[in-house]
């Protein structure tokens, strides 16, 4: 789940002292490593919920203990829950468009497609984002290197998909719902920028309430789509537990940690190692097979998603500086939401 960002930070490398000690840093590493390993593995925990559960039970129970992990950390921290209609109603749509919409494909979708494409088609988010953003905010102006890369992830794309075979042994269902699933969440995080930016509640606050809206919506779906479970299998359960409590609670916790400590440009590299783990975790853990074109057009996607994120440098005030964007999955920076 997604939901980006914007944080000004300094341009690196332009005389700016370090915001942490080396063993701090060492910390950040270790946090770095284990929210991309998290991540990685949250395509292979679908795929293992999917096989004793219905995928909107799947997305409930991710919702559920997601939430109750936030839920939790808001108690701790005491943190105030956001007030005023209008707030709550656009955090309802917001809650759709990045948590209950893309969660609830992404499990139909790994009915019939392997994690490892799952995994894949999730990358591509950042080109809808950019091709979005393009038309829906006219601040976000096209630059050559950035088209370039558009153009080159969707290469990718079309690399992994085999279409020079005709797309030959592709479930085109399973697929089109993944990639749906990855195009809801830059149009969820433009709503969310053109409607709650600016609205003095914290990242967690705003995070935890919009998971609470999510998994209501799931609870009132699930029962008109499912039949309530004859057993409960406990793998896939176990699967359904971790999926929620670290893929999506405690993985939100630390992207948050990450983005203040060594700041967003950083953090947000995450998104590139997430198709390379969750391949790696589809053929080592569950025997998914994998051709040639897969890693190749893997390679060639995230490519072109970094290079939709170059920003042209701009000056201001006391020095050179840079907007920084971040994507954050699901949640919320300590700034105004943004693509």
């Amino acid at each position: 789940m997604r939901t980006t960002t914007t944080v000004t930070a300094p341009e690196p490398g332009l005389g700016t002292a370090p915001r942490s000690t080396p063993r701090r840093a060492l910390d950040w590493r270790l946090r770095f490593g284990a929210l991309s390993l998290i991540w990685g593995f949250s395509f292979l925990l679908i795929k293992v919920g999917t096989h004793g559960y219905a995928p909107f039970q799947v997305t409930l129970g991710r919702l559920v203990f997601g939430t109750a992990v936030l839920a939790a950390a808001m108690a701790v921290k005491r943190e105030r829950i956001p007030r005023g209609v209008r707030t709550w109603v656009h955090l309802t749509v917001a809650a759709f468009l990045l948590n209950a919409l893309p969660f609830s494909l992404f499990a139909y979708a790994e009915l019939t497609i392997p994690s490892t494409l799952a995994g894949i088609c999730n990358a591509t988010s950042p080109l809808w984002g950019m091709a979005l953003s393009l038309v829906a905010l006219s601040e976000d102006r096209p630059t050559r290197v950035r088209v370039a890369g558009l153009g080159l992830g969707f290469l990718g794309v079309l690399t992994v998909l085999g279409a020079w075979q005709g797309f030959h042994g592709l479930d085109a269902r399973g697929t089109a719902m993944a990639l749906l699933a990855s195009l809801s969440y830059p149009i969820g995080w433009i709503y969310v920028r053109r409607t709650l930016a600016d609205t003095g509640f914290s990242a967690l606050s705003m995070t935890g309430a919009q998971l609470f809206l999510a998994t209501v919506q799931l609870a009132v779906v699930t029962p008109l789509f499912t039949s309530f479970p004859s057993r409960f299998a406990v793998l896939p359960l176990l699967a359904i537990v971790a999926l929620g409590t670290l893929g999506t609670g405690l993985a939100l916790l630390i992207q948050y940690g990450l983005v203040t400590e060594v700041g967003p440009t950083t953090a947000q590299m995450v998104t590139y190692f997430i198709p390379v783990i969750a391949t790696g975790a589809g053929v080592a853990v569950l025997g998914e097979s994998l051709r040639w074109s897969t890693p190749v057009g893997a390679v060639v996607v995230l490519a072109g998603a970094a290079l939709t994120q170059v920003r042209g440098v701009r000056s201001g005030s006391g020095g050179v500086g840079v907007r920084r964007r971040v994507r954050v999955r699901g949640g919320w920076s300590h700034s105004s939401p943004r693509p």
